[in-house]
């Protein structure tokens, strides 16, 4: 495999997807509501667009799953993960936290990811075994190992209201030194980069993490699911940490 390849790729259709999005980003753009009742607009729509047409440029015969165009495997060992606008209802209210995902899985494993912010200028990356980089910058997660010196973010958190751990949520919320919600991609650059130090998500899906749980794995972090599982196609929430946290909030929820 040729990592950075893949991330000079990836970067490329990020880079392109940005200008897409900042050409429409604050205008007044038509709605569409989806199956699912997520909103899509012409952003989202040619930014995935222009991310496709690179990336199959680059690699013919890998697959690809976008939020928006569907999935097409092509019978790869390969498969690029795209959501074009991680955050389209921040994207349509007009205020910036959203962003481009683009990831890399082969035989089921995430290999390369780019997390592109393109409202805040922020480009982070990450490949298997090479590290993780914010803004051309080394990432480290903080050595933070006590949840009274945390900083814990959280965000979407329907799921785990309707559970029977909400509860313990709410104790853990006490016991930490410092609880955000900074949403979306921006706690998990947070995160790897070590100005904070945990993430708790339970609605997600693949598309919406799997760049950002390899930019956290290699800047020495820990991402799981709320079960303590490993992320995979079918991951919908997410327990993200600097590692030393990982056992101490997977007790306590």
């Amino acid at each position: 495999m040729d990592a950075q390849a893949y991330l000079d790729a990836a970067k490329e259709a990020a880079s392109a997807a940005a200008e897409i999005i900042r050409h429409y980003y604050r205008t007044q753009l038509d709605v569409v509501r989806k199956a699912d009742q997520s909103p899509v607009t012409r952003a989202d729509v040619e930014a995935e667009q222009a991310i496709r047409s690179i990336l199959q440029a680059g690699f013919p015969d890998h697959g690809f799953y976008g939020e928006e165009t569907g999935r097409s495997d092509n019978e790869s060992e390969f498969l690029w993960l795209v959501d074009p606008i991680d955050g389209t209802k921040s994207f349509i209210r007009q205020y910036p936290f959203f962003s481009t995902q683009i990831a890399l899985m082969h035989r089921r494993r995430i290999v390369a990811g780019v997390s592109s912010a393109p409202a805040f200028g922020e480009l982070a990356w990450a490949s298997l075994g090479g590290g993780a980089w914010l803004d051309g910058q080394p990432a480290h997660v903080s050595d933070v190992s006590t949840l009274d010196r945390a900083a814990l973010s959280s965000g979407n958190l329907a799921t785990l209201a309707r559970s029977d751990r909400w509860s313990r949520w709410g104790e853990v919320v006490a016991r930490v030194d410092r609880i955000r919600g900074y949403g979306d991609f921006y706690h998990y650059h947070l995160l790897a980069s070590g100005r904070i130090d945990a993430v708790v998500e339970s609605d997600v899906n693949i598309l919406d993490i799997a760049a950002l749980s390899l930019i956290v794995e290699e800047a020495g972090g820990r991402f799981t699911d709320l079960q303590g599982q490993p992320v995979s196609l079918g991951t919908t929430s997410v327990l993200a940490t600097n590692g030393a946290l990982h056992p101490i909030l997977e007790d306590a929820l």
